[in-house]
């Protein structure tokens, strides 16, 4: 099954992961404990990067999964073979996170192919590198917004109706909410937002038995960089100045998404974990 929601335009972005060389490690490191076994997850940015690898390792714990993507139809089919192959079932629906209206036809399409929705992860993202302030042009910084908390906020506004206890919602965050980055003004006051979002959320939902919490990666080898403007320079030294001195991988993420959306971490919620590479940070 496989349904296009609303109109999308291509602009580059997020970028094929089918490009990529070398290739993100997606592949799940060990064998699966059904920890989400029966559980429907719906995943944002599910085609490529660490979606994919949040697919797969939730595939191989048990879980069906909807793969929520903006246009990469290959990255998404592959996304899917990945999830079937683990002897789980697998939606694609094309949709743009930003658009409410989407969000709520994704939500719907899940309910009609599994009945439930157990597990929301906002991963969708996209990021745009200037070097100064006055560079970000308005339709920039909307969409950006758009795109990074706005869309988390509608598609757990489209989900919550149907969430019960024991459900989860994981967020995306980011090392650059922490750290901060000089040329990613808008895309890290967004990651900012998303840690705001999420421990708000938790407070507002945890007396529902619902948990909240995020994940944030620092530098992780994904379409996002090399497709989101980073420079060849930026590209050949990324993720060297991290504590570990390389970037990290989809596979080496994944397990804090799992963490946080399963019962080992039934006493945690708005929290987020720091999958990135030895940095120390605050929060």
């Amino acid at each position: 099954m496989s349904d296009t929601i609303g109109m999308i335009h291509e602009d580059g972005l997020p970028g094929h992961e089918t490009t990529l060389k070398p290739k993100p490690a997606w592949q799940p490191r060990f064998r699966g404990s059904d920890r989400l076994k029966g559980k429907v997850a719906i995943i944002t940015g599910a085609d490529s990067g660490i979606g994919r690898a949040v697919a797969a390792l939730y595939a191989r714990e048990g879980a069906d999964i909807a793969i929520v993507y903006l246009l990469e139809d290959d990255d998404a089919a592959e996304t899917r073979r990945i999830v079937e192959a683990e002897g789980r079932k697998a939606i694609t629906l094309k949709a743009d996170v930003g658009d409410k209206q989407m969000c709520e036809r994704a939500v719907a399409e899940t309910l009609k192919a599994f009945g439930r929705i157990d597990i929301v992860v906002n991963n969708a993202g996209e990021q745009h590198p200037d070097q100064d302030i006055t560079d970000i042009s308005e339709q920039q910084l909307r969409r950006t917004f758009q795109t990074n908390i706005f869309g988390m906020f509608f598609m757990v506004q489209a989900a919550r109706p149907h969430l019960k206890a024991g459900a989860a919602i994981v967020n995306c965050t980011s090392v650059t909410m922490y750290q901060g980055s000089k040329e990613l003004l808008d895309y890290s006051s967004t990651k900012g937002a998303i840690t705001a979002f999420t421990r708000s959320l938790s407070e507002n939902l945890i007396s529902e038995g619902i948990r909240v919490n995020a994940v944030a990666p620092g530098p992780i080898w994904t379409p996002l960089n090399p497709c989101g403007g980073a420079s060849a320079e930026k590209l050949e030294h990324f993720g060297e100045s991290t504590p570990i001195g390389r970037p990290g991988q989809p596979n080496e993420v994944a397990p804090a998404f799992l963490f946080l959306a399963c019962e080992d971490a039934s006493y945690m919620s708005g929290q987020v974990l720091h999958p990135n590479g030895g940095v120390v940070v605050n929060g």
